[in-house]
């Protein structure tokens, strides 16, 4: 999705931790988090010599960003492209970005036999009225829908249906920031993360994470771990956005050959050193038959995927072990057994069947203003930490303004690892607690404070405790916010509860 408001920014993320090979005398990392860049949630990671080069370098790549938002925007009905739209069968000169977009979905519409198609649009706004589509609007959607002059660079459309520059508009915005802010002095690594889709690029290899399609906190447990230098993901699934319909769920992703929603697979992950292949594929991997998927990557070289269907089935390509990181299985066994020997027997203890889902909004802003630092951990009825959640910051000297939290805790030890997934929704996010303790044994039934403490640097403080009584019957709790956390609220249940 493109959108307009840059939104909300911030110097924040799970974890600050360093894991390649740049020297930490000669640079360090910046890590800025925005809101509502792209019509999603931002990521920006430097790897410079200063903090103020890493600055110019987040401020290029957002520039960037808008000044492609505002061509190739089809919510914004100034953008060149909204503009381009109204001038049906009229041939206009337009940009080299708008004319490279349309002559690449051109091409990727040729590449997976019309499964890319900027027509889909068209069937989307019938579903979200009820409507089911008829042969006659999926024939109108499979016509080509422009005609282009390469020598000119003139683009006339030919037809009249709603269009929108979905699938891999993203990550050629992506891609274009990216390059620009690793052209500013003393930076030498850049990683762009929007709503789940990287880029990464320079001299930095980043450790990426897969999110599960059925577990959507911020914490949960992921599918996959791989790592990747000079290169982009995409990831693509039927999970969060969508339509629910008794105990059906229907993608938002669209086949514009059926004009039917695509439920078969619930997330499709692509690597490739060019962003908009790897976008372009994450979306027709959705689409595709089986067959079609591996036809198609077989004519993609470089191209590796890590495809999940709806009913559980993982399918990599060849080269993915190449990208994956493995945990070592004797270590781990050994530290399993080492937890559970220590486990008090006497108490009733949580139900592994059960988790507690931590929800949050952050308020809206007009314009860009940082987020604050925030800190989320479970106490027990002794004012003792049981458990860290969540922990967003950009510099260990910032912590001290987390004042409860670095109090009692001050470990910054989380995963530094990016976050692939099908996009997000901006300014609202979700923790989970699976009733386990720091050392991974399950907790006591017993009543427990959940913690969400914000600070920003040398100003707004404020702190949410909420107790909860974890003693097997669930249920659910609304908590009053604050300045700096709109709303949260606190969900006891079932984990197949979770769609």
């Amino acid at each position: 999705m493109i959108a307009v408001n840059p939104g909300l920014t911030a110097y924040a993320l799970l974890t600050p931790a360093l894991s390649a090979t740049i020297p930490l005398q000669t640079a360090g990392m910046y890590i800025s988090h925005v809101e509502n860049v792209l019509g999603t949630s931002f990521t920006f990671k430097a790897i410079a010599s200063s903090y103020a080069a890493a600055r110019r370098a987040e401020q290029v790549a957002l520039t960037e960003i808008d000044r492609l938002t505002q061509i190739l925007s089809s919510y914004c009905p100034d953008s060149e492209f909204s503009q381009w739209l109204r001038s049906t069968g009229s041939p206009e000169r337009i940009s080299p970005d708008l004319f490279a977009v349309l002559s690449l979905f051109d091409e990727w519409y040729d590449k997976t036999e019309g499964a890319i198609n900027a027509g889909t649009e068209h069937i989307s706004q019938l579903w979200q009225q009820s409507v089911s589509p008829s042969e006659a609007d999926i024939a109108s959607v499979q016509q080509r829908h422009w005609l282009l002059n390469p020598a000119e660079q003139i683009a006339a459309r030919l037809t009249t249906i709603p269009l929108r520059l979905n699938t891999f508009a993203k990550s050629y915005v992506l891609d274009r920031a990216a390059e620009a802010a690793l052209h500013v002095a003393e930076i030498q690594a850049v990683v762009l993360n929007g709503g789940g889709d990287l880029v990464v690029r320079g001299n930095w290899t980043e450790t990426v994470a897969i999110a599960n399609p059925r577990a959507g906190a911020e914490n949960s447990e992921v599918l996959a771990r791989f790592a990747v230098q000079n290169q982009a993901v995409a990831t693509s699934g039927n999970y969060r956005r969508g339509i629910q319909l008794g105990e059906n769920w229907y993608s938002h992703i669209i086949d514009p050959r059926t004009g039917r929603s695509a439920n078969d697979v619930a997330s499709a992950t692509v690597v490739h050193p060019d962003a908009i292949t790897a976008g372009a594929l994450a979306t027709a991997f959705n689409i595709l038959s089986p067959g079609e998927r591996t036809k198609l990557a077989a004519r993609t070289p470089g191209a590796e995927f890590f495809i999940v269907t709806t009913d559980g089935q993982q399918h990599t390509s060849p080269g993915w072990d190449g990208l994956s990181m493995h945990e070592n299985p004797v270590s781990k066994s050994v530290e399993t057994v080492r937890l559970m020997s220590i486990t008090p027997q006497k108490d009733k203890l949580w139900n592994s069947d059960q988790e507690l889902i931590i929800s949050l909004e952050l308020p809206q802003f007009q314009g860009r203003s940082h987020r604050p630092f925030v800190a989320i951990w479970v106490e027990d009825e002794k004012g003792v930490p049981v458990r860290n959640l969540a922990l967003w910051y950009n510099k260990p000297r910032w912590l001290p303004e987390l004042r409860d939290w670095y109090a009692l805790q001050r470990s910054s030890d989380f995963d530094a690892a990016s976050i692939t997934s099908a996009t997000r929704s901006p300014g609202s996010y979700t923790v989970q607690w699976d009733g386990r303790d720091n050392a991974g044994q399950y907790v006591k039934q017993a009543k427990y404070t959940v913690c969400i403490e914000a600070a920003r640097e040398h100003s707004t403080y404020q702190i949410i405790r909420q107790m909860m009584d974890f003693n097997g019957k669930l249920k659910q709790q609304t908590v009053p916010g604050n300045v700096e956390i709109a709303t949260a609220a606190l969900d006891y249940r079932q984990k197949s509860d979770a769609r």
